[in-house]
């Protein structure tokens, strides 16, 4: 936690944690990425914002394959998977799998098992998937949950929490893999304002200690006030990329410009 902070601290200093090169990906004859690339420093909070449908949500998924992109390269820390052509094998898989073991997902819908408690939902992966004793992973998942505001709720089922309750623990499932990257895909999109702010807050004092989180949303507010950097997306390019207070003021394209003139 500390070496992150100092990361920020000192620009000169950070690292690339993934590097997404040439990313495609087509349906049909429909092109939804042309070629995205990108590149995160470890610490950084980026918000990717543009249309519906304009390849944001697509190129979230590509980055852990649960899309497999037509072309192109993803490394996050010290492990690259790269696609060519339509093919995709074992070794792929064997690879991609390395990879999401560094990589947090919070999705809008939750996907919290309902069968399970609160505590129960944290705990499976780091069980199941990186084989710890259930005593280290419970001891691991009341951190995180205390973390998230939840530790009263810890023995409830899913279906009893609240929208924005429901989402905090899918973050807190999702960090007990102790990722080096976060990605959320309109973590707040189906929830009221007041209940978006609990998971925001989440989000923000993520940030403060320095995790990596890379965020598609529509909450403009968010975007502005909590990144580092913000992209806009359309027409599966990467339009302009940018410093928040820089874009949101005054920005360059005329395509972002038409985009937050709607939203604005």
């Amino acid at each position: 936690m500390i070496v992150h902070l100092f990361f920020r601290g000192f620009p000169e200093l950070a690292d690339l944690v993934l590097q997404a090169s040439g990313i495609a990906k087509s349906f049909g004859g429909n092109e939804v990425l042309k070629g995205l690339s990108l590149d995160v420093e470890r610490g950084e909070l980026i918000s990717m914002i543009g249309p519906s449908g304009c390849g944001k949500s697509t190129f979230l998924r590509c980055l852990n394959f649960l899309e497999h992109p037509d072309a192109g390269s993803v490394r996050i820390e010290d492990v690259t998977v790269a696609c060519t052509g339509k093919h995709w094998s074992r070794a792929n898989e064997a690879e991609a799998h390395k990879l999401r073991s560094h990589v947090g997902m919070v999705f809008q819908a939750f996907n919290l098992f309902p069968h399970r408690t609160v505590l129960d939902n944290v705990m499976m992966a780091p069980i199941q998937v990186k084989k710890m004793s259930r005593d280290e992973a419970q001891s691991i998942a009341c951190e995180l949950l205390a973390k998230v505001g939840l530790a009263a709720v810890k023995d409830r089922y899913p279906d009893s929490l609240s929208g924005g309750q429901k989402q905090r623990a899918a973050i807190a499932r999702a960090l007990a893999m102790k990722p080096s990257v976060m990605l959320y895909d309109e973590p707040t999109s189906a929830l009221d304002p007041e209940l978006s702010e609990e998971v925001l807050s989440v989000m923000r004092a993520l940030d403060d200690e320095g995790m990596t989180q890379l965020v598609v949303t529509h909450d403009m507010r968010f975007a502005r006030a909590a990144s580092d950097r913000v992209l806009f997306v359309e027409g599966g390019e990467i339009v302009e990329s940018g410093d928040p207070d820089l874009m949101f003021a005054n920005p360059q394209e005329g395509r972002t410009r038409r985009f937050l003139r709607t939203l604005l």
